[in-house]
């Protein structure tokens, strides 16, 4: 028993030691012994450990390793809310928070504030009971976050084990995980050297790191961690300032931020601020503002909350970062609904936390309002999480040679032409059927219920068509085989041959639903069906002029643009020709009098679910008689056509007088 009590005295001796050595480290910055004689204790303890696996206790340092991978995080309920910040981006804005603080405390007096600098990291909960740590959880969406004890254990920072023996039976503390710097260029230099993927910024790879199933991954980042505060204490009284708690906690051996200052008074703040802001580029991490909270927890409880953010704390942000850099090039990009956006390529540049290489310019008229050329150096902008930007030109640096940016005379992707409309700043792509930067989005809108209603055909799937190169137009569809089909992820032979059918089924359609299939822009359901009332045929409506355009209901200048051009596109032309080759038809478009009809001219709505026919058949049926049907009730409504269970839209037209008839007096109208 002698062997086995020497053992169990040295394995405690060891983790004291280890413990205090890890505080000095991580917490003091001050180091007594070397890595190796670090390395040595470690490994006698782990030898102890490994010889007797029943001495391992699970705030050993040993167990810092990282356990076996989960399959997912629990959640976990917070017992008090983690509330976010407030902000405030000036001085004024900080003053005005200071007013309010007086006002509510109905005391005119100074208040001393504690001032701590505001990591870019990760809000983290960590709770320990009888001073072990027992549960860590990520802020989440403040009442509910994921536990992620297994990864902070491995964490060197955070004590595993409480110091001292005052410590209370239970305690939440609350605090940030971040990177400090050198870790992250350390962790880049090696995901360059790995030809991995490359970090972002520090607080992406602290929040990447700390969110890994797999905490031996979580094990090899150089996590760090600093204590803002106490969520609950049972057992025990906290002191009466925060000052004094952050001096108790750090007995306890938890790392508090070494910025931590006091200041009284709003002059004192600011004085605070400055300072931060000035050395801000030689901490060893990043931050992104200051972080002013009343200092004394009475005045806490009495200014109390707001429903997200506690009235007694505010966040004043720092100016945004600006460097200068010079423009490689700008690309012109296709989104998916054919706008085109200018892009500046940059010579890389780090600002805000960041490498910047490429930021968007917006559109054509933002690249002449800031007259951003090829050659140029300009100041670039990113504060925070925000979009980086260009600032301004340095029109002092400018080339002799640059010439002013001009947006292609047709679509970079396709070559379509460009559809400019006067007076509006995005210039989009007018082939919208052909145009591979728009294609998923143009067969995801062909294939919906009120375009062709192919039933089957989701956007996931549409997605992995596209991007096996299966499908590039809205044509190709017709021609997928069922073998196609059935090789995607989660189609099984079954599900492909029911998608085959629904595609067969839609072949037959009816002029208005192909045309509002086309996806023209601002051709809705509506637009479409007085295209085909008014034209009757495809032929006749792609022949017309924007002239012929403008004499139909619901088509003004901009709209017969947008036709008239998408018509114009080869390309657009032969998608069209290839759909009607593979099947796709309707019937005649036939002209109807509606001299006779009561409803000729009529400006009708339909609400509410129908037991006879669909609301879709009711407004063809409507439409058919001469109606207009329209979504919504105005003054301007003649009749409400009712169903079960109506809505808003029943008691608007009620209140505004417009006659309601319901289903069975419908269809006695229609037989008259």
């Amino acid at each position: 028993m002698t062997g086995v009590n020497n053992k169990i005295a040295r394995a405690q001796q060891l983790r004291k030691e280890i413990n205090r050595h890890n505080q000095r480290y991580y917490q003091l910055d001050a180091p007594q012994i070397s890595d190796f004689d670090y390395d040595m204790l470690m490994r006698e303890l782990q030898d102890i450990e490994a010889a007797c696996p029943e001495l391992i206790t699970v705030d050993s340092p040993t167990q810092r390793v990282g356990s076996e991978p989960l399959s997912t995080f629990q959640q976990v309920k917070h017992r008090v809310p983690m509330l976010s910040l407030d902000n405030a981006f000036g001085l004024e804005e900080f003053r005005s928070f200071d007013s309010r603080v007086r006002k509510n405390l109905q005391d005119d007096s100074d208040v001393e504030y504690i001032i701590e600098p505001k990591l870019d990291g990760l809000a983290i909960s960590l709770l320990y009971k009888k001073g072990r740590l027992v549960q860590a959880a990520t802020r989440g969406d403040g009442k509910t976050g994921e536990d992620v004890t297994e990864n902070v254990k491995t964490i060197g920072a955070i004590p595993l084990l409480l110091s001292g023996n005052d410590y209370p039976p239970e305690l939440e503390v609350r605090g940030e995980v971040f990177m400090p710097l050198s870790g992250f260029e350390l962790l880049n230099k090696q995901a360059t050297k790995n030809g991995t993927k490359l970090f972002a910024n520090p607080r992406n790879a602290a929040a990447g790191s700390l969110r890994q199933l797999d905490s031996k991954i979580t094990s090899q980042r150089p996590l760090a961690f600093y204590v803002y505060g106490v969520g609950y204490c049972d057992g025990m009284t906290i002191p009466d300032t925060l000052a004094a708690l952050f001096l108790l906690l750090e007995t306890w051996g938890l790392p508090i931020c070494d910025q931590i200052t006091k200041a009284i008074g709003v002059d004192q703040c600011d004085e605070a601020y400055n300072t931060l802001l000035n050395i801000r580029p030689r901490l060893p991490y990043e931050i992104d503002g200051v972080v002013h909270k009343v200092n004394a927890f009475s005045l806490q409880d009495k200014l109390g909350f707001v429903s997200r953010a506690p009235r007694w704390a505010i966040a004043r942000k720092f100016p945004a970062q600006e460097k200068m850099t010079t423009v490689l090039d700008i690309d012109v990009q296709v989104g998916r609904t054919g706008a085109l956006t200018p892009v500046a390529r940059l010579a890389p540049v780090f600002v805000g936390g960041v490498t910047v290489t490429n930021v968007t310019l917006h559109n054509e008229e933002e690249v002449h309002r800031k007259d951003v050329r090829v050659g140029d150096t300009v100041v670039v902008r990113r504060a925070g999480d925000v979009i980086p930007e260009i600032v301004s030109v340095v029109l002092d640096k400018r080339p002799n040679n640059t010439v002013q940016f001009v947006l292609p005379m047709v679509c970079p992707v396709c070559q379509s032409d460009l559809d400019r409309v006067e007076g509006e700043t995005i210039v989009r792509c007018s082939g919208g059927l052909f145009c591979r930067a728009q294609s998923k989005e143009a067969i995801k809108h062909f294939a919906s219920r009120k375009a062709m209603d192919i039933d089957g055909l989701g956007d996931k799937i549409v997605e992995q068509l596209v991007e096996q190169s299966m499908i590039s137009t809205p044509a190709d569809l017709y021609a997928l085989t069922l073998e196609q089909l059935a090789g995607l992820e989660r189609m099984a032979e079954k599900s492909a041959n029911n998608l085959l059918a629904s595609l067969e089924k839609s072949l037959l359609t009816t002029l208005p639903r192909f045309l509002y299939a086309l996806g023209i822009r601002e051709v809705g359901e509506v637009t479409a069906i007085s295209l085909a009332e008014y034209f009757y045929t495809l032929e006749n409506l792609m022949n017309a002029s924007e002239e012929d355009l403008l004499t139909v209901d619901d088509v003004g200048p901009v709209v017969a643009k947008h036709i008239s051009v998408f018509f114009r596109q080869q390309n657009n032309l032969d998608v069209i020709q290839t759909l009607l080759d593979r099947g796709v038809q309707w019937p005649e478009m036939i002209a109807v009098s509606h001299q006779d009809s009561v409803l000729a001219g009529k400006v009708v709505v339909v609400t509410g679910s129908l037991q006879e026919m669909t609301r879709d058949e009711a407004k063809d049926k409507l439409r058919a008689l001469g109606a207009k049907v329209t979504n919504s009730v105005s003054k301007k409504t003649d009749f409400l056509l009712v169903g079960e269970s109506p809505g808003s839209k029943l008691a608007k037209a009620e209140s505004l007088g417009v006659n309601v008839i319901n289903e069975l007096e419908f269809i006695n109208l229609v037989k008259k």
